[in-house]
């Protein structure tokens, strides 16, 4: 059974007064309709985070002050959402692997997002949201999960995959990011890093995009040399999709899996740090 994923039954069946629903979406679809009771925090997606230690105090200092606000206090269980698991480039993930990083005990993801909230015929709200604001202390032995340059630097040295889950545009070199080809100075991939496009660690289903199953993650993993005992270092473009491998990796028991959140937009502006660029594997 899943540890983070969650049902829309298993929502609505949650006590009103023991979760805080968090739309990730934009203000204005969180604006349309949203779960009743949810407070938006689009910032999950839209923050850009170096990694330096100067950006990674600022990531956690901005994000247990939002998410305080939000209302999560340590014992609540946060519940994030998406609109689909494959429309918000793994921004509800992103959400989860951020209070994973802040320590906070107890987390879900809405599996399906909202997208299969309202295929399960529950209702939507159009009313505002004034949460009650709290907070929770950060753990620091949370963040380990969290990788800088620095330690994706080191990576490059040891057995570990280094994981890309970009789109395939981006992997083959012929666009620096999701928000148009020239967004970053340059184009390519870390050096050695082995590839699996992030769509792939999903499944159609009759309520829209949802996470395959743990067996059939690791058939996708294997295809590249991956294992539950191999150590994974993740990276995307912001963090956002890798945020979806990582939950998928974590559903499917990979037991060492850790991100470098700079990620692409960090890596490939700094002239100094090694890329391959061309057809990978000498296509």
């Amino acid at each position: 059974m899943s540890n983070t994923l969650i049902t829309p039954a298993e929502l609505a069946a949650m006590p009103e007064d023991s979760r805080v629903i968090i739309d990730t979406r934009n203000p204005d679809s969180y604006a349309a309709g949203h779960i009743e009771g949810a407070v938006n925090l689009h910032d999950i997606f839209t923050f850009l985070a170096t990694s330096d230690s100067a950006g990674m105090a600022e990531l956690a200092q901005k994000f247990a002050a939002d998410f305080g606000a939000a209302g999560l206090d340590g014992t609540k269980t946060a519940v994030i959402y998406e609109q689909s698991m494959n429309t918000g480039f793994g921004q509800s993930c992103r959400g989860y692997f951020l209070l994973s990083y802040l320590g906070y005990p107890s987390i879900k993801v809405l599996h399906g997002g909202l997208a299969a909230w309202e295929a399960a015929g529950m209702p939507l709200s159009t009313d505002p949201v004034t949460p009650t604001p709290a907070g929770f202390d950060i753990d620091p032995a949370a963040a380990e999960i969290m990788m800088d340059m620095e330690a994706m630097k080191a990576a490059l040295e040891t057995d570990a995959k280094i994981l890309d889950v970009r789109d395939v545009d981006e992997w083959v070199g012929e666009s620096s990011s999701p928000y148009g080809k020239d967004f970053c100075p340059r184009k390519g991939r870390i050096p050695g890093a082995v590839w699996i496009e992030w769509y792939r660690m999903m499944k159609p289903s009759a309520d829209g995009p949802v996470m395959k199953s743990p067996a059939e993650i690791l058939a996708e993993c294997a295809t590249v040399g991956i294992t539950a005992d191999t150590p994974v270092r993740l990276y995307c473009f912001k963090g956002a999709r890798a945020s979806n491998t990582f939950l998928a990796l974590k559903e499917a028991g990979v037991k060492d899996v850790r991100m470098y959140f700079g990620s692409w937009n960090e890596w490939s502006r700094d002239p100094s740090l090694p890329i391959e660029e061309g057809l990978p594997y000498g296509a």
